[in-house]
């Protein structure tokens, strides 16, 4: 897939930090170079400054986030808060964040109560200085409000703000925004503030977060945006913020998977989502019928729910067989998405706590062919694989052979077919999906699935903020 993003200013802004390697020895930039997952430049291709210029040029476009991620984490130069939260708002605008309006911003935070925020002093500055308070910098002559100096010493933000919320309490939560910038700041840097404000690094209080977390979701909600329960963090409720407007944010009712053919349906009950497989071997078709965690579907959700069904008092035993059931249930004559199954579990082994990776997932059913159905048909009935990640995303991996492009066993082109596969994929996209395509050839020999996914799954499950 080619990514045609324009990363020039990411470029420039990385430019900026790894520019003070060259405080480094020769020798200590080699290593330094491999910690931030820029090329290898020899000591003998010029001067320090030279090395570090030509190793930065060499990393393509695609790459460069990572190594802005990793240019963040590391210790071997400092960077500065306001540097930290440029490249922040770039590599977090990357994820398309849903937007939050200003009105209903300002409108929160005239509903929020800042002494019920503040009850912790020193936890609420660490929110403030992770989000907001880049430089310890004089303020203009304006805000400084009257304030007077004491000899030489400048007034800052975080003397403002310990001086007027937390001992003259004369602020308000709007007041405090307003000086932090938060009215205009970019949609992903507030969503994770909020996320941030609401959590038990803040409030100790369950009590409290729900509260908080209503009053805030009050004024979200008319931009289509809301706070909601994600997970647990040390028994405390996670809260995170995510889109109303997209059909992916439900929850699966039942999951149809793993089919050897295809499944023939019936309702027990409409109005419970009853359903049942009928005809055939019972294990021909597998179906999920648990309430999908708001951590997400996970292998060892998965497990348990397979040992339970098939009554198997050894966990390992039932992980082997539940693997090799989802195994079969792949097209014999597709090597690639084979390979993109096994190739997952070999990278992502030996956790049980990834995301399950479901194969052959039936999204749509009809009794009736698409030839009896007509222009009402549906486009598309069945997933290769399918994530179900924390925050209600759902994750789609196909795999393309010649057959979704041509017919006559490959031999001759057929647009008609692709337009199918991009309307379908348009569909899905609609509905809430996030679909990503393989090309067979990049995953026919399993050592070339292994290498892409080492590379390709890690920036996927950092984009979701999934931790794996």
């Amino acid at each position: 897939m080619v990514d045609s993003r324009d990363r020039s200013v990411l470029r420039a802004l990385v430019g900026e930090v790894v520019a003070r390697l060259g405080n480094l020895t020769h020798k200590e930039l080699t290593p330094a170079f491999e910690q931030l997952g820029m090329p290898s430049v020899p000591p003998d291709a010029g001067s320090k400054r030279e090395r570090i210029e030509l190793s930065l040029r060499q990393v393509p476009d695609a790459e460069l986030p990572q190594v802005t991620r990793s240019a963040l984490e590391q210790t071997l130069v400092p960077v500065s808060p306001s540097i930290r939260y440029r490249l922040e708002d770039l590599l977090w605008a990357e994820d398309a964040p849903p937007e939050i309006s200003k009105k209903a911003r300002r409108e929160l935070a005239r509903a929020l109560i800042l002494s019920e925020l503040t009850q912790h002093h020193d936890r609420f500055l660490r929110l403030l200085e992770r989000f907001w308070i880049a430089e310890d910098s004089g303020l203009s002559f304006d805000d400084l409000e009257g304030l007077l100096l004491n000899g030489t010493r400048p007034v800052t933000l975080r003397g403002l703000i310990e001086q007027h919320v937390f001992r003259n309490w004369d602020w308000s939560t709007e007041d405090l925004f307003e000086k932090l910038g938060v009215f205009e700041a970019g949609d992903a840097r507030f969503a994770r503030f909020l996320e941030g404000l609401v959590s038990a690094d803040v409030l100790l209080d369950e009590g409290l977060q729900e509260a908080t977390v209503s009053t805030i979701n009050v004024h979200l909600r008319a931009d289509g945006v809301e706070l909601r329960r994600t997970g647990n963090d040390g028994g405390y409720p996670l809260f995170t913020v995510v889109s109303t407007r997209l059909h992916g944010n439900r929850r699966p009712k039942n999951i149809i998977f793993a089919s050897l053919s295809k499944p023939d349906i019936r309702f027990r009950s409409s109005v419970d989502n009853d359903i049942e497989i009928v005809g055939g071997r019972p294990d021909n078709t597998l179906v999920y019928d648990r309430e999908i965690p708001t951590e997400g579907l996970r292998w060892r959700d998965l497990h348990v729910w397979w040992q339970d069904a098939r009554n198997f008092s050894s966990a390992i035993d039932a992980r082997k067989d539940l693997y090799q059931r989802l195994l079969k249930s792949l097209p014999k004559n597709s090597d690639g998405q084979n390979n993109l199954f096994i190739a997952y579990h070999e990278v992502l082994a030996p956790s049980v706590e990834v995301p399950a990776l479901l194969p052959e997932v039936w999204l749509h059913w009809d009794h009736k062919t698409v030839e009896e159905r007509g222009p009402e048909a549906l486009l598309r009935s069945r997933m290769d694989f399918l994530l179900l990640l924390p925050h209600g995303l759902r994750i789609v991996l196909e795999v393309d052979g010649m057959q979704h492009y041509t017919r006559d066993h490959g031999r001759t082109p057929d647009t008609a077919k692709y337009a199918e596969m991009v309307a379908a994929d348009r569909d899905l996209k609609l509905r809430g999906y996030e679909v990503f395509r393989f090309g067979h050839d990049e995953l026919r020999q399993l050592d070339s699935a292994r290498a892409l996914l080492r590379e390709f799954l890690p920036d996927m499950f950092r984009r979701f903020k999934v931790s794996i």
